[in-house]
């Protein structure tokens, strides 16, 4: 057991003690699907299976019942060592400067902040909201969430899952619009500033110059002319599909996924605050609807 992850000791324990994944996860204060993944990876670890699943929960396998009988003392020895600590200030303080694109702000990191800072009251967030890749290296930045499929080489990180991109118009320029050919619709398309985006190299391929009816600098602005009803648009799932005025009229073009990292610089990856910070965002990005997870 010396490669297992002891993270994934306590999941399974928790499984164990409850009988079932929700109740399970609903004690660990965890997503359903973090607890699955956890208990998947200790019994790919210890090539056994530690539980049977039945339609009535998890019935432990006589594996999983050596291995908890094994692991009866380790919840007593972590409470005596707490006991032992409680007179030490232990809480992680300090500050992480953070960059990430507009679009991730706004469409997905902003509650998972404020999830963590009332998590850990005394960790300080600075936030950076900038479309280009600050220098981690120089310290500009202590973390960047960023969608990129070629992180750079002198960082270190997780790559989270997928966003992807799918063809949306307003639902009122659609129902005057709906029976045209897609080259004959006015489009909104991402203006030259954005010309390193799939969705831009997409639309220089595919859009005739003539049916631009708008360009934007960025895909917040893009979801805002499609909503306004200037025509239809490539646009990020994770923005349009919370638009109710919205409609998407294709499923995502796979060629315009993006990766999305969690990146650090290596001399920082093991410093507390940030460990926390990176493993907090990893596992709520990780049960986000918007995130397509890993093959």
């Amino acid at each position: 057991m010396h490669d297992v992850d002891w993270d994934d000791l306590r999941f399974f324990l928790s499984v164990a003690s409850h009988g079932s994944i929700s109740a399970a996860a609903k004690h660990l204060r965890t997503s359903h699907s973090t607890v699955l993944r956890r208990l998947a990876s200790l019994e790919r670890h210890l090539g056994a299976r530690l539980f049977k699943r039945l339609p009535s929960g998890y019935a432990i396998t006589p594996a999983g019942e050596q291995l908890r009988e094994r692991l009866a003392c380790v919840p007593e020895q972590i409470d005596s060592a707490q006991r032992q600590l409680s007179g030490l200030d232990t809480r992680p303080s300090g500050t992480i400067r953070l960059t990430s694109t507009d679009t991730l702000m706004h469409g997905l990191l902003m509650p998972m902040l404020a999830d963590f800072r009332n998590t850990y009251p005394d960790i300080r967030l600075q936030i950076v909201v900038n479309n280009a890749f600050l220098s981690l290296t120089k310290r500009e930045a202590d973390v960047a969430i960023r969608p990129t499929s070629r992180p750079a080489e002198n960082l270190v990180g997780r790559k989270v899952g997928r966003i992807q991109t799918a063809l949306y118009a307003s639902k009122s320029y659609w129902k005057n619009n709906a029976k045209k050919a897609l080259d004959e619709q006015a489009w909104v398309v991402p203006d030259d500033s954005l010309s390193h985006l799939a969705q831009a190299q997409w639309a220089a391929m595919h859009v005739p110059a003539h049916r631009i009816a708008a360009s934007a600098d960025t895909l917040l602005g893009m979801v805002s002319a499609v909503r306004a009803g200037l025509g239809v648009g490539m646009l990020l799932t994770l923005l349009a599909d919370r638009e109710d005025q919205l409609v998407r009229i294709r499923q995502p073009e796979p060629q315009l996924d993006t990766d999305v990292w969690i990146l650090t610089h290596a001399d920082l990856k093991h410093v507390p605050r940030i460990k926390l910070f990176t493993d907090f965002v990893y596992e709520r990005m990780r049960a986000s609807d918007a995130i397509v997870k890993p093959r």
